[in-house]
């Protein structure tokens, strides 16, 4: 990128856009609610089961205006504006959210923690990776914890990070898309056994929408 793309880059003026879309919420705390959603590129967690991978390299997802992506998500009924990747925090992202907010939409995360946060957020859903422990302000202001469950071992690693957050934040587990089947009998029988948590399913999968 030249000087002038550079500076509006770290501005958060351009972002590394993979997809932008109006559908709805399927997993979490707002299962079911509409919204607008704006997936950023670039990712290290390099995580086995992402069904996301082409977004781990920026490189390949063009550098759009964020007014852009704004006057698009305006457009749509639902006020509201889900910002995932993935990884969003390896961008600033208080001019997206700000723009947003003056045009009277709710901003939602969807992150790992494992970079400095910026923005303004209505809603942060706090979606550690194993392997990077979130950064403590995410423990401090995620309305949710939701942690993914692969295998059984994982459940360490969803105790581990509940032990983090506030007391507000509310749990939950959900089962990784490719072992749903082999997982949802166990984490049922976890969940009935320590009722603290929550099931998260990727119902937006079993509606067959984005």
């Amino acid at each position: 990128m030249d000087k002038h793309q550079q500076i509006q880059f770290e501005e958060g003026k351009l972002l590394p856009l993979m997809e932008d879309f109006y559908s709805i919420q399927g997993e979490g705390f707002h299962t079911g609610t509409p919204a607008y959603f704006i997936r950023l590129g670039g990712c290290d967690m390099g995580c086995s089961w992402c069904d996301v991978k082409e977004s781990w390299n920026a490189l390949l997802h063009p550098l759009v205006k964020t007014d852009e992506i704004v006057h698009r998500a305006v457009r749509h009924p639902a006020r509201a504006v889900v910002v995932t990747g993935g990884e969003p925090v390896l961008y600033k992202l208080d001019y997206l959210c700000n723009s947003l907010k003056k045009a009277g939409v709710k901003t939602f995360l969807e992150t790992a923690g494992v970079a400095k946060l910026t923005g303004s957020w209505d809603w942060i859903c706090l979606s550690p990776k194993k392997g990077s422990v979130p950064l403590q302000e995410y423990y401090n202001k995620a309305g949710e914890l939701k942690v993914i469950i692969h295998n059984e071992g994982d459940f360490k690693w969803a105790e581990f990070n509940a032990a983090r957050v506030h007391a507000g934040c509310v749990l939950f587990l959900q089962p990784e898309w490719s072992v749903v089947d082999k997982m949802m009998p166990v984490i049922v029988d976890y969940v009935k056994a320590h009722p603290e948590w929550k099931i998260s399913l990727q119902s937006h999968k079993y509606m067959n929408i984005p």
